[in-house]
């Protein structure tokens, strides 16, 4: 027979991440989308002669939009209090991190481009404009480095427990 005692999950405070931050899409894209509902639900109004249920075809179309964006914005970026990196189905250990650099919107097409290595891991949202590179100290991973999107990569350096390498190598 199993017993509880007061230091059960239920009873426990709630652990917080030392970061957590969702890759939501703008907001701006919502109404794009809500435009291009109208348009393509409209063509296919005409198309089906106006019958009379025609209009199921924008809840359709507004459904399909919505479900989109929010899948798009799903990926969430999250360091635990253990310092163990989650890059949205990704897992990382802090203790093969050896170091960390701010990668600003000027350079991000550099990193992505002809920079970029074939075995490097990349969790990349088109519309975050910053990333972060982790570069990593695995004997047993191939992987040299990840490239992560998030907007605030100071703050997830920081969360890391590391020093941005980028801002150390400016000054």
């Amino acid at each position: 027979m199993a017993s509880f005692s007061s230091t059960d999950a239920r009873n426990s405070p709630p652990v917080t991440d030392r970061f957590s931050e969702r890759l939501r899409v703008p907001w701006w894209w919502w109404l794009a989308a809500a435009v291009v509902v109208g348009v393509f639900g409209y063509e296919l109004q005409l198309s089906l002669h106006k019958v009379s249920w025609s209009p199921v075809v924008y809840v359709i179309l507004a459904l399909l939009g919505a479900w989109m964006l929010w899948s798009m914005g799903r990926a969430q970026i999250r360091v635990s209090t253990d310092g163990e990196l989650f890059a949205h189905k990704a897992h990382l250990p802090a203790t093969v991190i050896t170091r960390a650099a701010t990668i600003p919107a000027t350079a991000k097409s550099s990193a992505l481009g002809r920079q970029l290595d074939p075995a490097a891991f990349m969790m990349h949202r088109a519309w975050v404009k910053t990333m972060v590179l982790l570069v990593l100290d695995d004997p047993d991973d191939p992987t040299p480095y990840w490239l992560v999107s998030t907007r605030r990569p100071g703050e997830l350096i920081a969360a890391l427990g590391m020093t941005d390498a980028a801002a150390t190598d400016e000054a």
